[in-house]
């Protein structure tokens, strides 16, 4: 079977694609975490990588996955904790170095700086932002932000300047989280990020916060919106993260069927 598409617009795919409780769920009865990408690539064209927020990236891992992915897969990477949460610069010529192999094979979307909700929009924090992305500006890159302060249209003004991707995050209304109420499109490409609804389970812990499953009637009004807004950009790329249950894969799989309905 080959790689599932939408319309151009739209790159639709999970962050991350290795998760024992996706077998049985998205993935078949006895998959095993060595086939979970051949499992993917089957369905996606497009994933986000997550494990390297919290390890270092290995060149040799990367090589393998572009070497098993089809032409035409592009792997967006999160950057490492150590840029985004502790502002150590100093890692970003080694991360960057060990994307090479994806480089190489022209299947790196671009590297996501995710910052935490403690990061304010202040004159330092502003400061440290545009130095992180000069240290990245060898690729594509996205940004994320969680406070409520970032939502100013100097910001989005900055993004624009410098080329840098806005992902607008999906997630609860709640007061003091980053939440824009539109899309909004900073570069080429625009960047969907889905997290869940549910504000009761927001910061119950990691385990909690991304167990949510989008109705069809959230992802039809998502893709609509986001359908409009995309016409003005290369792509909008779409990543679920709500990632319990297989629900990330299932609910991309189906925005991928209504946004199709809508081209």
């Amino acid at each position: 079977m080959g790689t599932m598409t939408t319309p151009t617009r739209f790159r639709v795919g999970t962050c991350g694609y290795s998760f024992a409780d996706w077998v049985g769920e998205f993935y078949p009865p006895g998959t095993r975490s060595t086939g979970m990408f051949d499992e993917y690539i089957r369905h996606f064209s497009i994933v986000e990588l997550n494990y390297t927020f919290y390890r270092m990236p290995s060149a040799q891992t990367l090589d393998r996955l572009a070497t098993a992915s089809p032409d035409g897969f592009s792997f967006w990477v999160k950057a490492n904790r150590k840029t985004t949460h502790e502002q150590q610069r100093s890692v970003a010529v080694e991360f960057l170095d060990n994307l090479q192999p994806l480089s190489a094979r022209a299947k790196l979307g671009g590297v996501l700086l995710q910052f935490p909700q403690s990061f304010h929009r202040t004159a330092a924090n502003r400061n440290y932002l545009q130095a992180a992305s000069e240290d990245f500006s060898s690729v594509p890159l996205a940004v994320e932000f969680r406070h409520a302060s970032w939502d100013n249209e100097a910001t989005y003004e900055g993004l624009r300047e410098r080329r840098i991707a806005l992902v607008v995050p999906d997630v609860p209304v709640i007061p003091g989280l980053y939440r824009p109420d539109r899309p909004i499109l900073t570069a080429p490409t625009g960047y969907l990020r889905l997290h869940s609804r549910d504000a009761a389970k927001w910061y119950a812990g990691p385990k909690d916060r991304y167990d949510y499953d989008y109705s069809d009637g959230e992802l039809n009004h998502l893709a609509a919106d986001w359908s409009d807004a995309g016409e003005s950009t290369a792509c909008v790329t779409v990543f679920f993260n709500n990632c319990h249950h297989g629900q990330a894969a299932k609910n991309a799989q189906r925005f991928q069927e209504l946004a199709r309905c809508l081209s």
